[in-house]
């Protein structure tokens, strides 16, 4: 009995991959849920705004940036999808709210079709930008870092019944102006604050401010750019 020629089965069809851009993650329903959720976690133990303003003023910070320093626009594309999502893992706790970010947002990017090296790209930045345990390790999480250490601004804050007690309020509200800038003539990154000191003293910015700084100074370097501080019309370099 002659036996039956197996045909082999058709492998099925590669995916292709999708150019993924910031609206799409902005149209993402499941994303965007971990953005409002983990905002309203940060709500609940009295943090300032980490919401769709914040999140949307980080992103056109970190595109900005990329593209003023003359990156390809696609870099500066991924900067701003790593800026929307970037703190989601303050939905899970407060403490290394980067890392448990990245690891959030990694299985939603690879569903949408975004090829691995960009998936990559964007974790890694997401996952880098808290300034107590990360470092501008690409040019995606530099600009992150830019992007979201420069957000001081009395819109954050959620309510002003404990700014006498509340530092990080108080000096949030005190900022009435922040503006980042890139000077590419110069190289050099400036971060412009007008601080109401009838609020907030300078002092206290830098009290609790100061590692902030220090991350955003390394961020500017890692373009080979000097980073200055700007407040009240006074330049610190």
């Amino acid at each position: 009995m002659v036996g039956k020629t197996r045909t082999k089965a058709a492998p099925p069809p590669k995916r292709s991959a999708i150019e993924v851009t910031e609206a799409d993650i902005k149209t993402n329903k499941e994303l965007m849920a971990l953005v409002l959720k983990s905002d309203s976690a940060l709500e609940a133990i009295g943090y300032t705004e980490h919401g769709r303003r914040h999140t949307g003023l980080a992103a056109q910070r970190a595109r900005d940036t990329l593209l003023q320093i003359g990156a390809d626009p696609r870099r500066a594309e991924l900067a701003a999808i790593a800026a929307i999502v970037h703190d989601v893992g303050n939905l899970i706790n407060r403490n290394y709210h980067a890392q448990t970010a990245a690891v959030l947002v990694y299985p939603h990017l690879v569903k949408m079709g975004m090829p691995i090296d960009e998936v990559c790209d964007i974790i890694t930045a997401i996952g880098n930008h808290d300034e107590h345990d990360g470092l501008p390790v690409n040019d995606l999480c530099a600009a992150v870092i830019l992007a979201d250490k420069s957000d001081v601004h009395r819109s954050r804050v959620r309510t002003t019944e404990f700014l006498r007690q509340d530092i990080h309020d108080r000096v949030n509200f005190a900022a009435t102006k922040s503006r980042l800038t890139v000077d590419a003539a110069r190289k050099k990154i400036i971060l412009s604050l007008t601080i109401d000191t009838k609020i907030s003293s300078v002092m206290e910015y830098f009290e609790i401010f100061l590692s902030r700084m220090v991350v955003c100074r390394r961020a500017a370097e890692f373009f080979d750019y000097l980073f200055e501080l700007e407040i009240n019309d006074q330049r610190l370099s």
